[in-house]
């Protein structure tokens, strides 16, 4: 099949300015612009991923000042479908959002359908023990079953950018095969190929309709391997995306993680330094403070939400940076959950009562810490952009580190 994807691309409606560098490492503050609106960078991109944060209205991100979300590709094509989406006016009308908003391509959702994440990995799940819903995987596309109802669907480089371009979000991504840690690196490499390969049809089918509305986003793979994730991101860059996101297999404990990306970010810091970095699914605290040095410029993860659904509130200065609030010691606490947080739920309910209302089982219980979460991650995204500004990033990292 001969390919012709284009060489340039014009993202007008589009940019991205670096304000600031560290001196120290690869760190920056930035200014991301979309038709929606500017997100300031380093940032973090809130999972909507069916069109709704859970326990969270766009209201409420509003009010803590959240600039950007995500939703997702995959699960909106199984529900409604891009059809509905786009007869009701897009997602941001969809959804009521009038901010910036990145879609993901589905690519991760279609792997975990087939050989499945294995537990130990980072960003893995349980294993998979139902029948794999992923019928093929070939170089045309990914053809699966909907695990709502069984219907056969399937979604090919091509495909994808349809989907996205009728859900209209303002940032896109290309498809790519997210291969799990335990493949070999012949596996591994030809992934990579396939993947490259999507992207170059990606860009032709981006381009055939492009007016302005979207910018579309490569994705960097490579698995495990330096020189692998070095070719992915030399391949990538040498497109003309508007931003790249590094993705895949990230190892299977934190260290092989950061080593990982590195191997990604040298190789785009020297390719294609101008354009923003998104990491994919990855929004630990430490892991935000150890990309940010690296030069990643956004980041999204469901753990501040999903945490916060299981009784779990985010702060600072305790392990892991969680407290569980349905623990029984918390029942006759009348603090806030962080008395330096001015979020509406500190300032307004004690430990004590959200304790009581996921003990009685109340959704307001939820509702609340999805609040106070997403509020939490608004402030330490701001507070690394301050410390950027002023030129003290290594020393704010160290204090949350390892204060």
């Amino acid at each position: 099949m001969q390919l012709n994807a284009p060489l340039s691309m014009d993202y007008s409606g589009f940019g991205f300015d670096i304000l600031k560098r560290d001196t120290n490492s690869r760190a920056r503050l930035g200014r991301l612009q979309t038709p929606h609106g500017d997100l300031l960078t380093p940032g973090f991109i809130f999972c909507a991923t069916k069109a709704a944060i859970r326990g969270a209205s766009p209201r409420d991100m509003r009010a803590v000042n959240a600039e950007i979300v995500l939703a997702n590709t995959y699960h909106l094509l199984i529900q409604p479908g891009p059809d509905v989406v786009e007869r009701l006016g897009g997602l941001h009308k969809f959804m009521g959002w009038d901010g910036p908003m990145l879609t993901d391509s589905g690519g991760f959702q279609i792997f975990s359908l087939g050989q499945g994440t294995e537990s130990s990995e980072i960003k893995g799940s349980r294993p998979n023990r139902r029948n794999p819903l992923l019928l093929e995987l070939s170089k045309k596309g990914a053809v699966f079953r909907s695990p709502r109802n069984g219907t056969k669907h399937t979604l090919t480089p091509e495909s994808s950018i349809q989907i996205q371009r009728q859900l209209r979000p303002d940032l896109a991504v290309v498809l790519d095969e997210c291969t799990p840690v335990h493949v070999d690196r012949d596996y591994t490499e030809k992934s990579l190929m396939l993947t490259h390969n999507w992207a170059k049809r990606s860009l032709t089918e981006f381009a055939r309709h492009h007016d302005g509305t979207q910018a579309l986003y490569g994705v960097v793979q490579g698995g495990i391997y330096e020189d692998l994730r070095r070719q992915g991101a030399e391949t990538i860059a040498s497109m003309p995306f508007f931003g790249h996101a590094v993705g895949g297999c990230l190892g299977d404990h934190k260290e092989a993680m950061y080593d990982i990306i590195e191997y990604a970010m040298r190789s785009l810091a020297k390719t294609g330094s101008k354009r923003p970095v998104h990491l994919l699914g990855i929004g630990g605290i430490r892991d935000i403070w150890e990309g940010v040095a690296m030069g990643i410029d956004t980041f999204d993860c469901v753990t501040p939400t999903r945490i916060a659904r299981h009784g779990w509130a985010l702060k600072r200065n305790v392990e892991s940076f969680r407290i569980n609030l349905r623990n029984a010691r918390f029942r006759e606490d009348p603090r806030p959950i962080d008395e330096s947080c001015d979020c509406y739920v500190c300032q307004n309910f004690s430990r004590g009562y959200i304790h009581h209302l996921f003990k009685s089982h109340e959704i307001l219980g939820l509702q609340l810490l999805t609040q106070h979460n997403i509020a939490f991650m608004v402030g330490l995204m701001s507070e690394i952009r301050s410390a950027l500004s002023c030129g003290k990033f290594e020393e704010v990292k160290k204090d949350w580190l390892c204060g």
